[in-house]
């Protein structure tokens, strides 16, 4: 297992890294940093056009990386997060767009609720890009031993968080006029849209 100064070094140096996270475990790189995301994706095989998630340590470190989100998405984000939600919103600016597939104009977030290396390392990178440690269309890892091998030993840095719940996280759009659940996974539907509702009317 590699610790919290290493898999911060990986990230920094443009490696991808395989972090646990609140649902499964991920593999992860800076986001700012085009030739690392395209690294991850080329580990994960992944096609260039599918999108993949902005992760933050906190709100606060996502409206930094995405200062469009201020205002009426920030109230929706600061009810929902953190939690295991993966929540596309509008990115007028386009910003980080190769994080976004085909629809440059809008972007994924999310904000973990991780704790131990996970957390240390997010808090000191600020935001990372993720997606699942898998290779497509294989089951979501919830142990590190189900990471492909290639992925581990590719990877910048490993690190082993033990067993995780295994379902990947819901997925909600609210770039529309109404939210659309686009998967649902580890908190349900009916309970993200319950939130969801109680933070529109308080807005």
């Amino acid at each position: 297992m590699n610790g919290i100064d290493e898999a911060v070094r990986a990230v920094r140096a443009g490696e991808p890294v395989v972090l646990p996270f609140d649902t499964v475990y991920g593999l992860a790189a800076d986001p700012a940093n085009e030739v690392a995301v395209r690294r991850l994706y080329e580990l994960k095989g992944r096609d260039a056009e599918q999108p993949s998630a902005l992760v933050a340590a906190g709100v606060d470190q996502l409206l930094d990386c995405v200062p469009e989100l201020r205002g009426a998405d920030e109230l929706l984000l600061r009810r929902l997060l953190p939690g295991p939600l993966t929540l596309v919103v509008r990115n007028p600016a386009r910003r980080l767009a190769w994080l976004s597939g085909r629809h440059p104009d809008t972007i994924g977030v999310r904000v973990p609720d991780v704790h131990g290396t996970s957390a240390e390392v997010l808090r000191a990178v600020a935001v990372l890009v993720a997606t699942s440690a898998n290779r497509p269309g294989e089951a979501d890892p919830r142990r590190l031993d189900e990471v492909p091998e290639e992925i581990r030993r590719r990877a910048g840095a490993v690190v082993d968080g033990g067993e995780l719940p295994g379902t990947p996280s819901t997925v909600i759009d609210l770039t529309g006029s109404e939210p659309r659940i686009l998967r649902d996974g580890a908190m349900p539907a009916a309970e993200a849209l319950r939130r969801l509702g109680t933070a529109v009317r308080s807005g």
